[in-house]
């Protein structure tokens, strides 16, 4: 295990006060890890440094081929002082998945959970307390060769950066509205769908562009392929609980695993709540919300923990979800996952990591 060395910032910034409503993404820490790889020597010199901007070649591969990833996770303090991770390991092993899909060297899983810890531990000062609120973790890699050619690229920088963040929706908990997509495509099975790059946020952006203007929060996506099958949200998987039973799609190379679907599935087995992870049609979700039988539908990510969902448009046709409430399980689920981060309840062994 490489030393990581510390620079650390003679110029502090202002922190944000715990009156200031928090904008999710806007603010970010004094100082940030970076790590360089090339060919041949591998990852070195890892170090905390002050947040700083970039010095990039125009020609560096990540502008003109799109070779990067990005993983998110939090940081959250609990009410003794103790600063938690919840299930790193998890975005860990996501993001090296994601580096094998994209051609990216992986990094080595010590390298990364030090390199978290090391600069959450030397920022922890910037962790927000009020409720609702944490610090979002975004550890990124880009390709940096200067080279105008389509080819993996022989240098990397992997960087995480620390932003103190409030709601991911200003709306808070509030029950949101999504927009079920049928003209434009996300991903496919046997593309990069269940990489965490960028390339499948910007093909998301025509689409919410065209439900925000309609009024609504997110796009629900169907599989390129029969257009028919429930993918995910925007940023988030999705679940419906439909007579008493948690369904979820299947990952199927084109839908991100994400870390806090995982929970959730675990936290309904634990519980006895029936749950399948399977194909589910649109026309199933239809003919569930219109006789009643969709009783709860929720949406799940890192950014958002759990996000209740009160209304389904598909086409022509608005469906209320709960009377357009948060249902019971959801609250539960929010309740919990957020209770286990908190350090206020006790999750299943290994899912609080403390920052020392």
């Amino acid at each position: 295990m490489q030393t990581i060395r510390i620079e650390k910032t003679t110029c502090p910034k202002e922190k944000p006060g715990n009156d200031n409503p928090l904008t999710f993404g806007t603010i970010f820490t004094d100082h940030m890890f970076e790590v360089d790889y090339e060919e041949g020597r591998g990852w070195y010199d890892p170090r905390i440094v002050p947040y700083h901007k970039l010095e990039l070649d125009p020609s560096s591969m990540v502008f003109h081929y799109g070779q990067e990833m990005f993983e998110g996770l939090k940081a959250y303090k609990t009410e003794d002082g103790r600063v938690l991770l919840f299930r790193p390991d998890k975005n860990i092993e996501r993001a090296n998945r994601s580096n094998r899909r994209l051609c990216i060297p992986e990094i080595p899983e010590d390298l990364f959970l030090e390199g978290l810890k090391t600069v959450v531990n030397v920022d922890q000062d910037w962790i927000p307390t009020k409720p609702g609120t944490s610090l979002y973790i975004r550890p990124f890699v880009i390709a940096t060769d200067p080279f105008l050619g389509v080819r993996p690229s022989n240098t990397y920088k992997f960087m995480i950066i620390l932003s103190p963040v409030g709601a991911y929706y200003a709306s808070g908990l509030d029950p949101v509205k999504i927009w079920i997509e049928d003209e434009y495509v996300r991903a496919v099975k046997g593309g990069i769908g269940e990489a965490k790059t960028g390339g499948n946020y910007v093909a998301s952006l025509a689409s919410q562009v065209k439900a925000h203007d309609e009024g609504y929060s997110q796009v629900l996506w169907l599989d390129g392929v029969h257009r028919k099958y429930i993918e995910e949200v925007g940023a988030m998987n999705i679940f419906f609980k439909i007579n008493g039973v948690v369904i979820t799609p299947e990952l199927n190379g084109s839908i991100l695993p994400g870390v806090t679907r995982d929970s959730v599935i675990a936290l309904c087995k634990k519980w006895g709540v029936a749950v399948e992870e399977r194909k589910i049609s649109v026309d199933e979700v239809v003919a569930a919300a219109r006789t009643g039988a969709m009783e709860e539908c929720f949406g799940t990510g890192t950014a958002a923990v759990i996000s209740p969902v009160g209304e389904l448009r598909f086409e022509e046709d608005r469906m209320s979800v709960g009377g357009g409430k948060i249902g019971e399980l959801t609250q539960k689920l929010y309740d919990s996952i957020t209770g286990i981060q908190l350090g206020i309840m006790e999750g299943p062994e290994g899912w609080s990591v403390e920052v020392k």
